[in-house]
């Protein structure tokens, strides 16, 4: 398998690029010769389920909302969106999909990547909506934002330390103007929209500085 793997590796990246990967590699840290795979155990699976529950109740109270509010049903309709897709995303990860082993062995849930890519845009949608932003503003905050995830996940996905390296700083580099436009605003708008930014930050830089912790510590995986 090994050696499959090493033909394989060469024809993708080249004989150099394949010699600095197996470098960052040994026999045992490669996700094709797991026998055991180190996956979240009963206090995970017990906090996706209650995160699942909570998004899933402030899907029908959102909903049952927006039925009846008005002008600011779009507000309202789009937090239901954004809890929505997040509570299909703790479900497949609550379920035992949207995950896959990468190197070191690890449970790898892309399931978030997604959720991120896709709930995330909507957040800053319906932040500048309330903050009364421009259009452009807003795309411009949500192409940045999107680059933030992708980024994020190339880099949790990386198997070479410095590349892994070079896709967090790339993730942590885009998420301060993401974070500092946010903010951007006067009087009451900016006091809305940043009252909301704050555990928006939060959770970015939490998971940010978990990404750093498994670098440092392991050079192999996130």
């Amino acid at each position: 398998k090994k050696w499959r793997l090493v033909c394989y590796a060469k024809r993708q990246l080249g004989s150099r690029r394949a010699a600095m990967v197996f470098q960052q590699l040994d026999e045992d840290d490669l996700p094709t010769s797991c026998t055991t795979i180190e996956e979240v155990g009963s206090t995970g699976v017990g906090a996706l389920t209650v995160a699942f529950l909570i998004l899933v109740v402030s899907t029908i109270v959102f909903l049952m909302k927006a039925n009846s509010s008005g002008e600011q049903r779009k507000y309202y309709y789009l937090s239901t969106y954004i809890c929505g897709f997040a509570a299909l995303a703790y479900f497949a990860m609550l379920s035992g999909q949207g995950w896959t082993a990468i190197a070191g062995c690890r449970q790898f849930f892309y399931a978030r990547y997604v959720d991120m890519a896709i709930t995330e845009p909507l957040i800053i949608l319906n932040l500048g909506l309330i903050a009364g932003a421009e259009g452009s503003l807003i795309a411009a905050i949500i192409g940045a934002d999107v680059i933030m995830v992708v980024s994020a996940y190339l880099g949790a996905v990386s198997v070479v330390t410095t590349v892994k390296w070079f896709w967090f700083v790339i993730s942590l580099g885009v998420f301060i103007p993401v974070r500092s436009r946010l903010s951007y605003g006067e009087g009451a708008q900016f006091f809305v929209t940043f009252r909301s930014v704050i555990p928006f930050s939060a959770l970015s830089i939490s998971h940010a500085l978990q990404r750093c912790s498994h670098v440092l510590e392991t050079h192999v995986s996130f």
